[in-house]
């Protein structure tokens, strides 16, 4: 009788996610948006820059 090797594997594993890092601080990321964009929350370049400037009304201080 013929004996049978096992295939190699040269992939991932099938029905598991591929793991993404972060492009800025080499952390792991989970979140979907971030593993589609390369980059955790924190290092985004364009999430950092399109949050408004969060600006307060204040009034003159009396006496000056």
């Amino acid at each position: 009788m013929a004996e049978q090797q096992q295939e190699t594997l040269t992939g991932p594993v099938p029905g598991l996610r591929r793991r993404v890092w972060c492009r800025g601080c080499r952390r792991e990321l989970t979140d979907l948006d971030s593993r589609l964009r390369g980059w955790g929350r924190e290092c985004d370049p364009d999430y950092r820059t399109t949050t408004p400037d969060h600006h307060v009304d204040q009034d003159a201080i009396p006496g000056l």
